[in-house]
């Protein structure tokens, strides 16, 4: 599976990485990196739709008001573990936890440690919605035993929630090297609890969890939201993210139309996190 990385340098910055992450979002690019200059956006080869070239978003316009430089190169499958590693600085999610790789030193760790070798999949914490996502849980006054985490990616969460007391975790991702890659990092951080399945919401055990957490795109947040309900217990916990500030109107409209209540919000640059409550 090969890559594409759009190293892209914007003068001014901003507001310009703000409106060009949103719209390379709707072309398919899945993972972001701030840089100094302007972003970094990463995509799988074979999810960008053809018909939808860059010229069809911010980086196709001739604007007075900045200055773009775009560098296109395709990362083959074999090079995508060295790409992370090269990138992969720790994270520290405020003082609640460091999530770092095997090759980081362990004694500048704040908090709780969480070791993950990130391989090909998405969520290390460097991204936004990963950090809310992590944050959201330490802010947690009891993490349910019973845990559904899609859209696993690296399987962080589900091992943040398992640290944080979780019994039994699902984890699930479409992609097969994505749960293999969640169960070595289970593995990793010593943790039993969680199984990884590899399918979509078809796969989830018909179980009622005290807590989801779901980190996707808003159009597969709002096709599973019924799912999630169904699946929550009631008093039970719905945390998403994957989505920015201005698809949270949407996102509400959804969750309130199946029966869950928003009790929550955090935000991140342009990125948001949304608790949900399953009343009785």
């Amino acid at each position: 599976m090969e890559y594409i990385e759009l190293n892209i340098e914007l003068e001014p910055r901003d507001p310009w990485a703000e409106i060009l992450i949103a719209d390379l979002a709707d072309a398919g690019y899945e993972s972001f990196v701030e840089t100094e200059k302007g972003i970094q956006a990463y995509a799988k080869v074979s999810d960008i739709d053809p018909g939808f070239p860059l010229k069809n978003t911010l980086l196709g316009e001739e604007h007075p008001d900045f200055k773009v430089d775009v560098r296109v190169r395709i990362i083959p499958h074999e090079n995508w573990n060295a790409k992370w590693e090269e990138d992969f600085e720790p994270v520290f999610v405020d003082e609640y936890c460091t999530i770092i790789a095997p090759f980081h030193d362990p004694s500048i760790v704040k908090g709780m440690t969480v070791v993950i070798q990130p391989q090909m999949s998405f969520g290390t914490g460097h991204h936004q919605t990963t950090y809310l996502m992590t944050k959201a849980l330490f802010e947690m006054d009891k993490v349910p035993t019973t845990v559904l985490d899609m859209g696993t990616g690296t399987g962080v969460l589900a091992i943040v929630a398992e640290k944080l007391g979780a019994e039994e975790i699902v984890a699930v991702d479409i992609e097969d090297w994505s749960v293999e890659n969640t169960m070595e990092n289970a593995e990793r951080n010593g943790c039993r609890g969680i199984r990884g399945l590899c399918g979509d919401i078809d796969v989830v055990p018909n179980l009622h969890y005290g807590l989801i957490l779901a980190n996707i795109n808003k159009n597969v947040l709002k096709a599973h939201m019924s799912d999630y309900s169904k699946f929550l217990a009631d008093q039970g916990v719905l945390l998403l993210s994957g989505f920015f500030n201005s698809d949270m109107n949407e996102i509400t409209n959804s969750a309130d139309q199946n029966g869950l209540k928003l009790t929550g919000k955090q935000s991140k640059d342009e990125w948001c996190c949304l608790k949900f409550l399953k009343e009785n």
